[in-house]
C-alpha cells in the first residue's frame, strides 16, 4: 500500500510561483512513475506531467512545458512540482500519483495510488 500525500497548494497572482510536494510513504518504491495531475472546477483530471523514481527522466504536458518543473528527493521519498508563470487557468486541484506500469503513463486509468489534493488558485 502507498500513502501519498501532497502539500504546499495555496493563492498566487498571475506570473508567480509556487512549489507543491507529495510525500510517499507504505512501500519501497522501484522504478514507479510518479505523476502530477489537475482537475479544474467543471473539467476532467488532467496529467501534467510524471518522473520516473529512478533515473529521474520526465515528462510533461504540453500546456505547462517550460513553466512546470517535477523533481524528487529519493532520501526524503518526496515528490516536488515547481510551477513558475502561472496563469489564472493553471487554478485547480493538484494531485500527485504513482503507477507501477512501465513506459510513460499519462492516463488515469494507469495509476494506481493518489493523493487527496492540493487546491491551487492564481489570480488574475
Amino acid at each position: 500500500q502507498v500513502q501519498l500525500v501532497e502539500s504546499g497548494g495555496g493563492l498566487v497572482q498571475a506570473g508567480g510561483s509556487l512549489r507543491l510536494s507529495c510525500a510517499a510513504s507504505g512501500r519501497t518504491f522501484g522504478n514507479h512513475a510518479m505523476g502530477w495531475f489537475r482537475q479544474a472546477p467543471g473539467k476532467d483530471r488532467e496529467f501534467v506531467g510524471l518522473i520516473r523514481w529512478i533515473g529521474g527522466s520526465t515528462y510533461y504536458a504540453e500546456s505547462v512545458k517550460g513553466r512546470f518543473t517535477i523533481s524528487r528527493d529519493n532520501a526524503k521519498n518526496t515528490l516536488y512540482l515547481q510551477m513558475n508563470s502561472l496563469k489564472p487557468e493553471d487554478t485547480a486541484v493538484y494531485y500527485c500519483a504513482a503507477s507501477i506500469r512501465r513506459g510513460d503513463p499519462v492516463l488515469i486509468a494507469e495509476y494506481d495510488y493518489w493523493g487527496q489534493g492540493t487546491q491551487v488558485t492564481v489570480s488574475s
